[in-house]
């Protein structure tokens, strides 16, 4: 049987903003993000659709557990009895005891906003979760339609971060290693831009995993910011152009004081934003303005840590 493969808007935030993929191989499933506990039901859906009941569902692999990715997990394994989850190491642990990313994430946003946008993550028994390391393989499907699945291990977003290749599909789950490409942005092109947000952002590891996904050779990729997308090479070099840009950023705000180091560097991400939309030939419309500024904030969030932290 033919390798299926199905992008589930999460609808997090607002619609075309975040992703899941339902990876069907035969008579079995895996879901390649889980997004939020709010999206466990869209998930579950969307396999209903392709037939399939929750006791088919293989894997639920996550990318790496930034919670716009990973914050669903438990509720989806809830929901697919027979699944294993798996994750890169450094990940496993806060699935199985996710209390210090609750704690951080309930001090950033709040109880009432925290609950709004992720719901409830709850403890995974350790048994449910396997830890991969670079380069180990997993199945989907049966003996003689099985389908191999790769994950390689991608620094540079978060150190925690895998992508899974999937030649039978002949592409990349990329997470946010290969960037922002949302779907509304693509009508004059391609066009693309870095994650770069807080905390683990490393622009020369960044480089490196995006070369290492470019060597694949695959024909698409499939960055959970949004949906499956060809012409590989060219979201690549934009993406290099934006990391150029943030560490240009980063060096000329270095000396500024801390209330001070923040604001310009997003000044500049916004410059560069706009220099970008204009190569495209892009004028930035309504929608365009409700997405942009928020993961601009975020990036220059992510770029002021590394700052402070090369300070420290």
């Amino acid at each position: 049987m033919n390798p299926r493969l199905v992008t589930v808007d999460c609808d997090y935030v607002m619609p075309g903003l975040a992703c899941a993929y339902l990876r069907v191989q035969g008579d079995e499933a895996a879901f390649v993000e889980t997004n939020t506990a709010h999206a466990a039901p869209k998930l579950m859906d969307a396999l209903a659709r392709e037939g399939l009941a929750a006791e088919q569902v293989r894997w639920i692999v996550v990318t790496h557990v930034h919670l716009d990715h990973a914050g669903g997990t438990s509720a989806l394994a809830k929901l697919c009895p027979n699944a294993t989850v798996l994750a890169h190491p450094r990940a496993a642990k806060h699935l199985i005891d996710p209390a210090k990313l609750v704690a951080s994430a309930t001090q950033v946003y709040g109880a009432d906003t925290f609950a709004k946008l992720y719901g409830t993550i709850e403890p995974i028994d350790a048994p449910r979760v396997r830890a991969l390391d670079d380069g180990a393989t997993f199945e989907l499907g049966r003996s003689g339609d099985a389908a191999t699945l790769r994950v390689l291990h991608t620094r540079g977003h978060a150190n925690h971060h895998f992508v899974v290749h999937d030649p039978a599909r002949d592409t990349v789950y990329t997470g946010d290693t290969f960037g922002l490409v949302y779907p509304h942005l693509q009508r004059a092109g391609r066009f693309a831009f870095p994650s770069t947000s807080p905390t683990e952002f490393d622009a020369a590891a960044a480089r490196e995993s995006i070369d290492r996904i470019v060597a694949l050779g695959t024909r698409t990729v499939c960055p959970t910011h949004f949906g499956e997308v060809d012409r590989i090479e060219e979201i690549a070099d934009q993406l290099r152009w934006w990391i150029d840009v943030s560490e240009r950023a980063m060096r000329e705000s270095a000396t500024l004081d801390d209330g001070a180091l923040e604001p310009a560097i997003l000044a500049a991400l916004e410059a560069a934003m706009e220099q970008a939309l204009a190569r495209r030939g892009l004028v930035a419309d309504e929608d365009d303005r409700k997405l942009l500024p928020f993961d601009l904030a975020l990036n220059a969030q992510g770029l002021a840590h590394v700052v402070r932290k090369a300070r420290a």
